[in-house]
């Protein structure tokens, strides 16, 4: 049951409205209050990637892991990174450069067939970070998957029953902020056992701002 746009418009002018200025442009975040689940057992587990209707300007830095004629099409289709075979392989001795990689990207798509290697040089990293990466078969169109990812957010449950994601800044007009905040809760709802009998509270903020609860 998507909420009530107007309270969600409610709460981010209040949440605009309390933002001190600052010499950056800050993020709005969604913070989701959970109750009734035990984050430690694996059927509670969140992780999921969506795709937000209005993404904020900066952009998600994309890797792409990918062999032969996929890795020059994802160069073309303008990857932050193409990591290929080879280089794979050079990963699994150098830890320093799997936390880097991990640190400076936000997403990773990988070519299917690539994922034990991945699995086996990358896992230990990015696993524990939520970035293990989408895999796609090698017809797969890169430049369109690569686009797509630029638009996603990752919503991932951690240790506590709180998920958090950001959806917008505090220069894009409300009314798209809603509906990116409309998304995130729609596709969270059908993830959780009792759907919104699973969520205590949901709260917005900017980066160094307070929250402002939501009236649900």
């Amino acid at each position: 049951m998507p909420l009530d746009t107007k309270v969600i418009l409610d709460a981010i002018k209040e949440v605009k409205g309390k933002s001190e200025k600052r010499n950056f442009v800050q993020s709005i975040e969604l913070v989701i209050n959970l109750q009734d689940i035990d984050p430690k057992k694996p059927e509670s587990r969140i992780q999921e990637l969506i795709e937000l209707p209005y993404p904020p300007k900066k952009e998600n830095r994309i890797c792409v892991v990918a062999s032969g004629e996929m890795a020059l099409k994802a160069k073309r289709a303008g990857a932050d990174l193409v990591v290929e075979r080879g280089d794979l392989e050079a990963l699994m001795s150098d830890k320093k450069k799997q936390k880097e990689l991990a640190k400076n990207y936000d997403l990773f798509i990988a070519e299917a067939p690539l994922m034990p290697i991945v699995g086996r040089s990358l896992g230990a990293t990015l696993g524990p970070a939520g970035k293990m990466p989408t895999p796609i078969p090698p017809t797969a169109n890169i430049a369109d998957q690569i686009k797509k990812h630029r638009k996603m957010v990752l919503v991932r449950l951690r240790g506590q029953p709180v998920l958090q994601c950001r959806v917008g800044n505090e220069n894009m007009p409300d009314e798209e902020i809603a509906q990116n905040v409309q998304a995130v809760i729609r596709r969270i709802e059908g993830k959780l056992k009792r759907g919104i009998k699973n969520i205590r509270s949901i709260q917005l903020k900017t980066t160094m701002g307070p929250p402002v609860k939501v009236k649900t």
